[in-house]
């Protein structure tokens, strides 16, 4: 018979310790919801401003930093929205994780968007090629002015959570790629104004999008290895296996496995099997402060079984 190790509650073969649970705090997308919400504001407030005057301008590279601008806009709002779902209590009884993976999927809708903006930039610049358009580089300089004051007032309020909420990363690297645009559109202006060559302003809009894509693909790799459940970045599950076999009283480790449920909230399970007369309860407290501790996972169901017992490692896949 094992010994279970739950999370917030407990197991009929043992007893639960709990670590947490549902609070807009106990994740890292809810501690910086407010960054979010702000950087929102920020952005959506400088949209309608950069749309009008890439307009009044005729310039594609204004233009398309507008659409990226308007892709983080939605991006932020899906961002908004998944950190207020993913605390929502669970009504059903179906959703045993709660709703905490609606951030990764709001981190995926990021990487569409940003993909999809990236290949309109495309299109639009390469049809252009070869046509005679006229640009006001006079608005075009003051807009991509404003717009990257208004982009880097985004970066430093999302800069300290992108390193903890796969969320708040994508709202980041999208607000980073239109950064990026923006410092495009100044320095296409500068030189269309010296050089009187409007190829500049395509030249621009060519390396927004691909600017854009290199880092919707690193951001879009992370989010597949969380949905597919890989062992969590700096893990590696044969070291974790090592150190719980090398706890005192333990003999064998199998059925380990370790995912990331969202950003900040690592998960595992194994099946420790105990020595001669080992003390189970000692065992399983072992193993949850190595993993706690030294792995930072908090959320760990532990099954503690007697080396007598049989025919569960036949069930490891």
């Amino acid at each position: 018979m094992g010994v279970g190790h739950g999370h917030g509650h407990g197991h009929g073969h043992g007893h639960g310790h709990g670590h947490g649970g549902g609070k807009a705090d106990g994740h890292a997308g809810g501690r910086h919801r407010w960054r979010l919400g702000a950087s929102f504001v920020i952005i959506g407030s400088f949209f309608v401003v950069e749309l009008v005057y890439g307009l009044i301008s005729g310039s594609l590279a204004l233009l398309s930093d507008a659409g990226h601008m308007a892709a983080d806009v939605v991006t932020l709002a899906a961002a908004l929205a998944a950190t207020k779902i993913a605390t929502r209590p669970d009504t059903t009884g179906r959703r045993t994780y709660g709703s905490y993976r609606a951030e990764v999927f709001a981190s995926g809708f990021a990487v569409l968007v940003m993909l999809g903006t990236a290949v309109y930039i495309t299109i639009e610049a390469l049809a252009r090629i070869g046509e005679g358009a006229e640009i006001s580089t006079g608005p075009m300089l003051v807009v991509g002015a404003l717009g990257l004051v208004a982009n880097l007032a985004a970066l430093l309020l999302l800069r300290a959570g992108a390193d903890e909420s796969l969320n708040v990363k994508g709202a980041y690297l999208e607000v980073m790629a239109d950064t990026a645009g923006s410092v495009g559109v100044i320095v296409a202006g500068v030189l269309i104004a010296i050089t009187d060559e409007t190829i500049f302003d395509t030249v621009t809009a060519l390396a927004i999008a691909a600017f854009v894509v290199v880092r919707a693909v690193a951001l879009g790799r992370q989010v597949l290895a969380v949905l597919g459940q890989h062992a969590p970045e700096g893990l590696d599950s044969r070291r974790v296996a090592g150190e719980l076999a090398d706890l005192d009283g333990v003999r064998d480790v199998h059925d380990l496995h370790l995912w990331t449920l969202t950003s900040g909230m690592h998960v595992a399970t194994a099946h420790l099997v105990t020595a001669d007369q080992a003390d189970s309860h000692a065992v399983l407290d072992r193993a949850r402060d190595l993993l706690r501790e030294r792995h930072a996972i908090a959320h760990a169901t532990l099954q503690v079984e007697p080396a007598s017992h049989e025919g569960c490692d036949e069930t490891n896949w």
